[in-house]
């Protein structure tokens, strides 16, 4: 295999950090001069011994048969080297070395909402989770769950359901399904969305792989939604992961006789913002999308997503002024459709180009320098 993409396999395949990674570059200056070092050279960056002969000594089937994978359409490998790599991941702790992708990957650097929760939910909190999704969807969020049983299922098919975009964090191989009962969710994820793993091929559902992928999971979203979930929940790691990167913690309320409730009402104890409907979610969400415009590298709007045409944009910006108008006006004159606008005003507020007002009301902002 001959490709930019070969050392960070090596480097990944030999499970090194990032953190280790700057060791690595400090040594050799870049990474292909150092999956080329000798055994010896390796070991004097202070690597521990089987990671040093790891990438001496490359598994080079795995490595070849992740470039058959690559070769196919719509899959992708994001590498800490990228510009493309999420900039929302670069700020939490352990980021990944790269990431395998099936699907759309420019969805990883759109602004969304992680919505988690109990994988044996009450009807009513399957319906919740769908619910919620399709309104944030609607809005133009990205839904971004763990592909699991239950509530992860029902959030990505919310965000189907209106056409909208999902992302599925996995705890295997992106060429593996988990539950083997997602198979047909994630072909349609894969599809319309995404499929994300950082692990290699064929991975294995691993226990320890679940609570580790949950740290994408939130670190990918401006927020996290608990929908049902026991008081031992993997979801309130996911909470808690939330909280330790920044980001906003949110949860749905329930029964006091529901034990799938405590887990929510305890996050609520501890600080989570409780809501009632989706709207509560956007009130505390819209404000925090000039924060990914601080952490993206020099954002393009007509490239953050394939289903947007430049015209498309250039027609948008014709009705917009520093005059407030709605939502349902701009519909009107434009021609354009709620689901449209909803993506492409939320993607202008990213760039600074319009600001959102109550009343889903927008006026045009001057453009944020680069």
């Amino acid at each position: 295999m001959s490709s930019p993409k070969r050392p960070w396999l090596v480097l990944a395949n030999a499970h090194i950090r990032v953190s280790e990674l700057t060791g690595l570059l400090d040594f050799f200056g870049d990474v292909a001069t150092a999956v080329d070092q000798p055994l010896a050279r390796l070991r004097e960056t202070g690597l521990a011994e089987e990671k040093c002969a790891a990438i001496a000594s490359p598994d080079n089937a795995a490595v070849d048969a992740a470039a058959e994978w690559l070769e196919q359409p719509k899959h992708h490998i994001v590498t800490w080297g990228d510009r493309n790599y999420p900039a929302m991941l670069r700020e939490i702790p352990g980021p990944p070395l790269l990431l395998y992708v099936n699907g759309d990957a420019d969805l990883l650097a759109l602004p969304a909402l992680a919505i988690v929760g109990s994988r044996n939910p009450t009807q009513g909190g399957t319906r919740n989770a769908r619910e919620f999704a399709r309104h944030l969807a609607r809005q133009g969020f990205v839904i971004v769950s763990g592909m699991a049983q239950g509530i992860d299922a029902a959030a990505h098919r919310g965000a189907l359901d209106v056409s909208g975009r999902t992302i599925a964090l996995l705890g295997t191989g992106i060429d593996r399904v988990y539950p083997a009962s997602n198979r047909d969710l994630a072909h349609e994820i894969a599809t319309r969305g995404a499929l994300v793993s950082e692990y290699p091929l064929g991975a294995a559902p691993e226990r320890w792989h679940f609570p580790e992928r949950n740290r994408l999971i939130s670190g990918l979203s401006l927020g996290t939604l608990v929908v049902e979930a026991a008081r031992r929940s993997g979801s309130l790691i996911t909470a808690r992961l939330s909280g330790e990167q920044g980001r906003e913690i949110f949860a749905l309320p329930g029964s006091i006789h529901n034990a799938l409730s405590r887990g929510c009402h305890q996050l609520i104890r501890q600080g989570a913002k409780l809501v009632e409907t989706a709207d509560d979610i956007l009130a505390e969400l819209r404000p925090l999308v000039g924060h990914m415009q601080a952490v993206m590298d020099q954002p393009e709007p007509a490239n953050t997503t394939s289903e947007t045409p430049d015209d498309d944009y250039a027609e948008l910006r014709k009705f917009l002024s520093h005059d407030p108008i709605s939502i349902d006006e701009l519909e009107k004159q434009s021609g354009l459709t709620i689901d449209q606008l909803s993506s492409m005003l939320l993607i202008l507020e990213l760039h600074g180009e319009v600001e959102s007002l109550s009343g889903g009301r927008y006026v045009k902002k001057e453009p944020l320098q680069a």
